[in-house]
């Protein structure tokens, strides 16, 4: 049987302001023949994937949560990019175009499965399933063991539903955005979340401050992919993140703030 996630309460959140244009607007090529995105990720489902989450871009500051999604979309946008150097409308013009992992749609990528079971700690099992993978999946894609279990546990209430099903998350457009905004909304200690982390509402402690963390787009970079991004000069993966936030926000008609775009000045948290 196919895993879909729970009926979700109908809520106003992002669907009171961001429309199917808008949607359009950010997307141009997300139906594009070479992309496995194609007629997956839609506008309905991501506004039914945000209703579980009522924190998430619903602050009712209107230009914070427009500032939100943008940067939400724009970190999984990099992560689901199907543009390069040259492509039409430019690279930030293709994002959502992959909705797993490139090369691992059939299975074969073995190596996101953490040996025993690394959730003990959290007081649940999260070992990996035979036959089972866990590689990218969905906006934020999704991956390891560690990260299925929980996320399953938070929205079925039992962590071996996506333990035993992963590949769910990419043939449930609703399933794979929840993924993404639990994501983003979970902070996993030390860590804070993204949602924090972007929405001011996390207050660096002293040894963040001395690492150089500060509360920004920069920080939900050093949040999702740190340890290979931030802490050194910049290089194109983080600008790529940087100009699809930008080029979100610049459709939304928000600022965004050019000093806390970065990490480089940043500590990973490895």
């Amino acid at each position: 049987p196919t895993t879909t996630p729970p009926a979700l309460a109908p809520g106003a959140g992002i669907g009171a302001w961001f429309t199917e244009a808008d949607f359009a607007a950010f997307f141009p090529n997300i139906d594009a023949q070479a992309c496995t995105g194609k007629n997956f990720f839609t506008h309905a489902a991501l506004v039914q994937a945000a209703s579980a989450f009522p924190q998430f871009a619903n602050s009712g500051d209107v230009e914070q949560d427009k500032r939100e999604l943008a940067a939400f979309l724009g970190q999984t946008s990099h992560e689901t990019t199907g543009g390069w150097a040259t492509a039409p409308g430019g690279p930030q013009a293709w994002g959502y175009c992959f909705k797993e992992e490139v090369g691992c749609g059939q299975g074969q990528c073995t190596q996101y499965c953490q040996a025993g079971n690394p959730c003990a700690p959290e007081g649940f099992a999260c070992t990996c399933v035979a036959g089972q993978t866990y590689s990218g999946r969905g906006p934020m894609q999704l991956s390891w063991n560690y990260n299925y279990g929980p996320f399953s546990r938070d929205v079925f209430g039992d962590p071996s539903v996506l333990l035993k099903d992963p590949s769910a998350v990419a043939t449930n457009a609703t399933l794979a955005y929840m993924a993404g905004i639990w994501f983003w909304m979970t902070p996993r200690p030390p860590k804070p979340s993204c949602h924090q982390a972007l929405s001011g509402a996390w207050t660096p402690s002293a040894a963040d401050a001395a690492a150089g963390r500060v509360a920004g787009f920069g920080m939900t970079t050093n949040i999702i992919n740190g340890g290979l991004e931030c802490g050194f000069a910049t290089n194109g993966k983080v600008e790529d993140r940087v100009k699809f936030y930008q080029r979100y926000a610049g459709i939304l008609g928000v600022s965004v703030d050019e000093a806390t775009l970065y990490c480089d000045q940043m500590q990973s948290y490895r």
